[in-house]
C-alpha cells in the first residue's frame, strides 16, 4: 500500500526511487539518533552532579519543548514556501478543524513532558551506567504496547533478539561499572547535590512505562491520521509547553520566584536544553520511517558509543565482558532487522534468493 502523501500515477520503475530514499532517511535518523541519545545521558549527569549553583530541570523541559515547537514551527513554514498566510491556515485546520486529533496529541504530549522531567530525576539519583541499563526496560514496554496498540506481530527471533540486547547492555555496563567505579560516581565535595537510589529507581521505571506507551501511541497517530511530522510535531510542542509549565509551577514554582527561571544556567545547560529538543525531532523521523522498537536499538548502541566515549577519556581497556556485551547487541540488531522473508527462505534452504530484492 502505498503511503499518504505518495503520488499515485509513477512507473513501476519508478517505485524504488521513493524507497531507497525512504531507507537512507530511516537509517540516517536512526545513526544521528544513536549520537544524540549517546551524548544526552552523560551531559545531563555531567550538569546535575557539578558543585555551585545547579539549574531547575522543570525550566529545562520547558525551553527543550519551545525549542523543538518553534523549530517545527519554521520547518512547516519552509515547507509552505514561507507563506505565513497558508502556515497559519493549516494551523487552524489542523488545530481547530482537527480537534478531536489535537485532543489525542494531547497525550503522548502530556507523557513525553512528564518523561523528560522523570529522565532529570533519575539521571540526578542514579549513577550513569545504572540508569542506562533500567532504562533499556523501555525496548521491553515499547514492544509490549506495539503488540497491543498496533496489532505487531513479532517473531520468536524478535523476542529473542530483544533479551539477547538487554543481557549485552547488562553486561557492558556492569563491566564499566566494575573496571571503573570512579568515573560513575557523583562528584564527592560538600557542595555535591544528594541523591536517593529508590527515588532514582522509581523515576527511571515509570520512565520506561512512559516512553513505551507514548513512543507506540504517537506512532499510531501519525501512521493512521498522516498529515506533516512537523505539524504533529507544533502541536506536542505548543501542548508540552503548557503543560510543562504547569508542572514547573506547581514542582518549583517558589524556587522560580525567587530564584528566576535561567538560574543554574550555563553553556553546558543550554547545550542540554538543545540536545533534548533536538531528540525530540529526530524521535518524530525515527518512528515515521521506521518504529519504535528499532528506534530502542538504536538507543542501545548509543549506550554502547557512550561507553566508549567514556573509556576513552577515562583511559578504559575494554575486556572480554566489554567485547561480548558489544558482539551480542550488534547481533540482536542484525537479528531483529532481519527481513521475515529472508528468514524464511533460510529455514526453506535458501530457495529464491532474490524475490525480496529492491522491497
Amino acid at each position: 500500500m502505498a503511503a499518504p502523501g505518495t503520488a499515485d500515477g509513477g512507473g513501476s520503475g519508478d517505485t524504488a526511487g521513493p524507497a531507497t530514499v525512504s531507507r537512507r532517511v530511516k537509517y540516517a535518523s536512526l545513526g544521528v539518533l544513536v549520537l544524540q541519545n549517546a551524548s544526552l545521558v552523560l551531559s545531563i549527569r555531567y550538569v546535575r552532579t557539578l558543585p555551585g549553583e545547579r539549574f531547575l530541570p522543570t525550566t529545562a523541559v520547558v525551553m527543550a519543548e519551545a525549542m523543538k515547537g518553534s523549530a517545527c514551527l519554521l520547518l512547516l513554514l519552509i515547507q509552505h514556501r514561507g507563506s505565513v498566510r497558508q502556515t497559519a491556515v493549516t494551523l487552524h485546520e489542523a488545530v481547530v478543524g482537527q480537534f478531536g486529533d489535537t485532543l489525542r496529541l494531547a497525550v503522548p504530549s502530556l507523557i513525553y513532558t512528564l518523561q523528560n522531567n522523570l529522565q532529570y530525576v533519575a539521571i540526578s539519583n542514579l549513577p550513569a551506567a545504572t540508569f542506562q541499563v533500567t532504562y533499556q526496560l523501555k525496548i521491553l514496554t515499547t514492544a509490549l504496547f506495539s503488540v497491543l496498540l498496533l496489532g505487531t506481530a513479532l517473531s520468536r527471533l524478535q523476542w529473542l533478539s530483544l533479551a539477547l540486547l538487554f543481557a549485552g547492555v547488562a553486561l557492558v555496563q556492569a563491566e564499566q561499572a566494575r573496571a571503573a567505579p570512579a568515573a560513575l560516581s557523583p562528584s564527592p565535595g560538600p557542595e555535591g547535590p544528594a541523591q536517593s537510589y529508590a527515588v532514582g529507581l522509581a523515576a527511571v521505571a515509570a520512565s520506561c512505562l512512559s516512553s513505551g506507551f507514548a513512543g507506540v501511541y504517537f506512532e499510531r497517530l501519525l501512521k493512521r491520521s498522516g498529515g506533516s511530522i512537523w505539524l504533529r510535531n507544533v502541536q506536542l510542542g505548543a501542548v508540552g509547553t503548557a503543560v510543562g509549565l504547569g508542572a514547573m509551577l506547581a514542582a518549583e514554582g517558589p524556587a522560580v520566584a525567587a530564584l528566576g527561571f535561567f538560574y543554574g544556567y550555563n553553556g553546558a545547560v543550554w547545550a542540554v536544553v538543545v540536545n533534548q529538543a533536538a531528540g525530540g525531532l529526530l524521535v518524530a523521523v525515527v518512528v515515521r520511517y521506521a518504529d519504535n522498537i528499532l528506534k530502542g536499538f538504536a538507543t542501545a548502541l548509543s549506550i554502547l558509543a557512550s561507553t566508549a566515549a567514556s573509556a576513552h577519556l577515562f583511559g578504559f581497556r575494554p575486556r572480554a565482558p566489554f567485547l561480548a556485551g558489544t558482539a551480542m547487541v550488534l547481533a540482536a540488531v542484525v537479528l531483529y532487522g532481519r527481513p521475515r522473508g529472508a528468514a524464511a527462505r533460510g529455514q526453506d534452504g535458501g530457495k529464491s534468493p532474490n524475490k525480496d530484492k529492491g522491497t
